[in-house]
């Protein structure tokens, strides 16, 4: 089980093997962290996922999976990029947002990486209750199967910062 540590500030900063992206089904870019992620690692990052979008995800990346990128000029060797489920009062979509974490690990572990910092994923634009999501995350992170040593959940402001402390152990 990985220690989960909470850090308040811009994921695009952290010095960790990975860092998640909470990106959307296109893999080319947005607003919010995908935004963020993708100014700051430069062009590498986007001409990786074109060529994930031009060979094995014609498609896009389906919602609750996870694929991985250089980190381009980001302070990592490797952007994972996972895609969350828009928020629903009429369905229940707590599957693929665990899936989303959970995959996201998945990745991780298959490229070696011992230190993984994820934002809160599907919580801003996405719409999701952020306590929701909060307690979905930690529960997620502490039940994969994972051989990451630290994972650093990312918050952006106070206030998800002071829900992810109260709900990590």
């Amino acid at each position: 089980m990985p220690e989960i540590i909470v850090v308040e500030g811009d994921i695009t900063n952290m010095r960790v093997d990975a860092i998640v992206n909470a990106a959307n089904n296109s893999l080319l870019g947005g607003g919010g962290v995908d935004g963020a992620i993708h100014r700051a690692g430069g062009p590498a990052i986007l001409a990786a996922c074109r060529e994930l979008r031009a060979t094995t995800l014609p498609d896009g990346l389906p919602t609750g999976d996870a694929v991985a990128t250089t980190g381009g000029n980001l302070h990592v060797q490797w952007v994972i990029h996972t895609v969350g489920p828009v928020y629903s009062e009429d369905e229940d979509r707590t599957d693929l947002l665990r899936s989303a974490y959970i995959r996201s690990l998945a990745v991780a572990d298959s490229l070696g990486a011992r230190s993984v910092a994820f934002p809160l994923i599907s919580a801003g634009a996405y719409g999701w209750p952020r306590a929701a999501a909060v307690d979905l995350a930690v529960e997620a992170i502490l039940s994969a199967p994972t051989r990451a040593d630290e994972v650093l959940m990312v918050a952006y402001d106070r206030d998800i910062a002071e829900l992810m402390r109260r709900s990590a152990p």
